[in-house]
């Protein structure tokens, strides 16, 4: 009688157990979302502060949208670089995110929009933008502020900045 009752008794703590840590995921689930949220209605507002005005930084160097962007208290987190044309071998393209790849991850997995900026270069990125995305993980530093304070900028477009969990997919 002992052995059923001590199996019944450690069934029973499991289904406990299994209860706790799905209620226990379920909330970081949730605050991972509530976090998300946060994140998105923090940024997207002074991002669309500068969509207006993006026009005005046309021709002009990265620093001054850089400055604009800290004005705002708009922190780069992360870049990639890319090409103008597809398929192509130049790289003019320049792409801001505002959160880490962890985030980006969570906006994918849950058909969430994620807030970048694209800026296209007059001129080609240098070659060593290849071997200074890799040293850095692609984690955006002061080197960066500098390596492309001076280049003069094409067009700026503004993505996923429509809402969260916006269908719209324009740029703006």
């Amino acid at each position: 009688m002992m052995i059923i009752q001590g199996n019944s008794m450690k069934s029973n703590l499991l289904k406990i157990l299994l209860v706790i840590n799905l209620l226990f995921l379920y909330n970081c689930k949730a605050q991972t979302t509530n976090d998300y949220i946060a994140f998105y209605n923090d940024v997207v507002p002074k991002l669309n502060s500068i969509v207006p005005n993006k026009t005005q930084f046309y021709g002009q160097n990265f620093s001054n949208f850089y400055n604009e962007l800290q004005s705002k208290n708009v922190n780069i987190i992360m870049l990639n670089y890319d090409t103008k044309t597809d398929p192509g071998s130049k790289y003019y393209v320049l792409k801001l995110y505002f959160a880490p790849v962890i985030s980006y991850s969570f906006a994918i997995d849950n058909s969430y929009r994620f807030p970048s900026v694209v800026i296209t270069f007059e001129n080609e990125i240098p070659s060593q933008i290849k071997i200074m995305v890799e040293q850095s993980n692609s984690h955006w530093n002061l080197n960066f502020v500098q390596f492309f304070a001076n280049m003069k900028i094409e067009k700026i477009e503004f993505i996923g900045i429509n809402g969260y969990n916006s269908q719209d997919r324009s740029l703006k």
